[in-house]
């Protein structure tokens, strides 16, 4: 059954190494006829959230920006896929205020399957966990039955293009084929 995909790149560098890896992700959907959007975070306007509590009842954000078309995607995705370089041993600000900004929906987002993809110029893994447990904070704790369904872990990337010839690519592109 095919499945619709949806990839958040939150790499501030069109063609970075995280972004490279959606890429490769959504190749392998793609050739195993799924449905696979990439939504680039810097290219999108999405605002910080002002904590004003309005969305509590009206399940709809007051401000004015990208923030309602992305929910809606996410909504109607069956497969998230959330990549993000790892700045100071964590996820980067764009993929932090597109987390914060589904508060209005965020209970719609249910019975997803997720993949993480994390990038990082330290050569340890370990160094990356802290980015893994703040997305299974935010799918675990705060929505409905998650299905954590793969990680990818590129270390020793920092400038871009050192992702060319890394086993992750191939990895991407086959969790892409297996969704």
């Amino acid at each position: 059954m095919s499945k619709k995909a949806l990839i958040i790149s939150a790499s501030p560098r069109k063609g970075g190494n995280s972004d490279t890896l959606c890429d490769e992700f959504i190749a392998g959907a793609l050739a195993a006829g799924h449905e696979a959007e990439k939504i680039f975070l810097r290219d999108r306007d999405i605002n910080y959230c002002t904590g004003c509590g309005a969305c509590n009842t009206t399940h709809r954000c007051v401000q004015k920006d990208d923030m309602a078309e992305v929910l809606d995607k996410l909504v109607k995705a069956d497969v998230i896929v959330m990549a993000t370089p790892v700045y100071f041993y964590t996820m980067d600000g764009q993929m932090k205020t597109l987390i914060d900004r589904t508060v209005p929906r965020y209970a719609e987002i249910a019975n997803k399957d997720f993949y993480f993809i994390v990038t990082a110029a330290d050569t340890e893994q370990s160094g990356l966990e802290r980015t893994i447990e703040g997305f299974r904070g935010f799918t675990n704790e705060c929505l409905t039955n998650p299905r954590e369904k793969g990680i990818i872990y590129a270390t020793g990337v920092w400038q871009t293009g050192e992702i060319k010839g890394h086993p992750a690519l191939r990895q991407a592109y086959e969790m892409g084929k297996q969704l």
